[in-house]
This record gives structure tokens, C-alpha cells and sequence, in this order.
């Protein structure tokens, strides 16, 4: 019997112990947090199915008296802030807070990603969702009989509104989960969630409030995108300057809070 050859060492190649990529490593951890998202029911149903719902319940019945126009031109532009607000708020929010709780995050900061990676890990994945939310709530509300403005300089300052609040959002998501108990993280988002939908502009016009307390409810951010959204989307109008800087100084203020108060343990 003829035994195998047994190739010598300097055949094999020489280990390379160490980390990989740090692109490698974040673009491995957006696609776990993706497909962890995506399997999560009750995640879908906040992320989407309540705002196509919202979207497709409003703009057929009279339920509110959006003022003149098509209810529909109105509506898709709240929505479309509705789901920014979910997924970088609300979805963002309970998910780190109760990672948080069971130590997940604490291992993975003892890891190679790093936090840095960690969270351009959970942008990244923020942002995929947000572009698929946007292609199925525009597509629904195209078949409902949406008619934006979507020129180029529709389409730029509608992706800039919706960068400032997601990271306005994300900021306010950290500040909570990382100084929250999970259980209080949880009740508080998604009662957050609830009023901005309610006072943010997203399905009742702010008009319908008091007068006095309009300058307010604008200074929110989900009214700040909203109204936002709805000055470029339907009535075609340029740049919304004010409402930019309201984003971007809820932006600054949340990731500064929150990086300083942060408790990953």
C-alpha cells in the first residue's frame, strides 16, 4: 500500500493573524443588522405597513380636511417623513436598547469593529432601509395618484432633508437607549412615535392647531421634515432653508448629548 505524500511546511501558507478590513467588518455587521431587521415582524409593521396603511386609509376617506389640493399630494410627503421617523427613531431606539441590556453591544465593542464601525454599521443599515421604505411608499402612492415635483432640485433637497433628520433622529434614538432601561426605552419611543405622528405634521396639517402653538410643533423635527418634504415635493418650492437648520440643530445637539452620555453597558 502506498502511503500520501505529506506536503512539507514551507508548502502551506504562512498564517495571517488580525482583523479584516475595517470595510470588510462594517459591511458585514449592516448586512447581520439588515437581515435581523428584515425578520422581525414587528419590526416590518412599524418600519412599513402602518405608514403604507396611513397612506392608503387618508387619501380616500374624508377624514381630515387637508385644505385645497389633492389629499394625496399632502399625505405622501408626511409618510415619507413618518418612515424616516420610524426606522432612524423609533425601530433604531428599541433595537440598541435592548442590545444594550443583553451585553450585545458590550461584546462587539470588545471586538475588532470597534464602536466607530458599530455604528456606521447601524447608519448604513438605516439608510437601506430608509431607500427601500421610500421606493414602496412612493410606488404606492403613485398608484394612488401622486403627482410630486421631481426635478433634480426636488430630488437633492428632498435627500438632504431626509440625511439631516436621520441623523436628528439617530441621535435622539442613541441619547435614549443609552441612558434608558430598555423597558423604558420601549415605552417612551413608541409613545414618542405617537405624538410626533399626532403633532408633527405627518397626517394633520399644523394649520388645524392653535395658532400659538404652530412656531412650536415646526421647531419639531418631524414637523421640520414634514413640512419640509411638502415644500419641495408639492408645491415645487426650492431649498427650506428653516426647516434644513432645525434638522441639523436637533442633529448636533442629540449626537452630542448622546455621545457624551452614552452607557454601552
Amino acid at each position: 500500500m502506498t502511503e500520501t505524500a505529506t506536503p512539507a511546511a514551507a508548502d502551506w501558507p504562512a498564517p495571517a493573524p488580525g482583523a479584516a478590513p475595517l470595510p470588510r467588518m462594517v459591511a458585514a455587521q449592516a448586512s447581520l443588522e439588515l437581515r435581523t431587521l428584515l425578520r422581525n415582524g414587528e419590526q416590518l409593521l412599524l418600519i412599513l405597513i402602518i405608514p403604507v396603511l396611513l397612506l392608503a386609509a387618508f387619501s380616500h376617506e374624508p377624514l381630515v380636511n387637508f385644505g385645497p389640493g389633492k389629499r394625496i399630494d399632502f399625505l405622501a410627503p408626511g409618510i415619507l417623513a413618518l418612515a424616516v421617523m420610524s426606522t432612524a427613531f423609533t425601530s433604531q431606539a428599541i433595537a440598541t436598547g435592548f442590545e444594550r441590556r443583553y451585553g450585545v453591544l458590550k461584546r462587539l465593542g470588545s471586538t475588532p469593529l470597534r464602536r466607530s464601525g458599530l455604528i456606521t454599521a447601524k447608519t448604513l443599515t438605516v439608510l437601506v432601509v430608509e431607500l427601500l421604505q421610500a421606493a414602496v411608499i412612493v410606488a404606492v402612492g403613485l398608484a394612488l395618484g401622486w403627482r410630486p415635483h421631481a426635478g433634480g432640485g426636488a430630488v437633492a433637497w428632498s435627500l438632504l432633508l431626509v440625511l439631516a433628520a436621520t441623523a436628528a433622529f439617530s441621535g435622539l434614538a442613541l441619547l435614549m437607549a443609552g441612558t434608558l432601561r430598555a423597558e423604558a426605552t420601549l415605552a417612551a419611543a413608541n409613545l414618542l412615535y405617537l405624538v410626533m405622528l399626532g403633532l408633527g405634521g405627518v397626517v394633520f396639517p399644523l394649520t388645524k392647531f392653535p395658532a400659538d402653538a404652530q412656531p412650536v410643533l415646526k421647531l419639531l423635527p418631524a414637523g421640520a421634515l414634514s413640512d419640509g418634504l411638502r415644500s419641495v415635493l408639492q408645491h415645487g418650492n426650492g431649498l427650506p432653508v428653516r426647516d434644513l437648520l432645525v434638522l441639523a440643530a436637533w442633529a448636533i445637539a442629540t449626537i452630542a448629548i448622546a455621545a457624551r452620555a452614552f452607557r454601552w453597558e
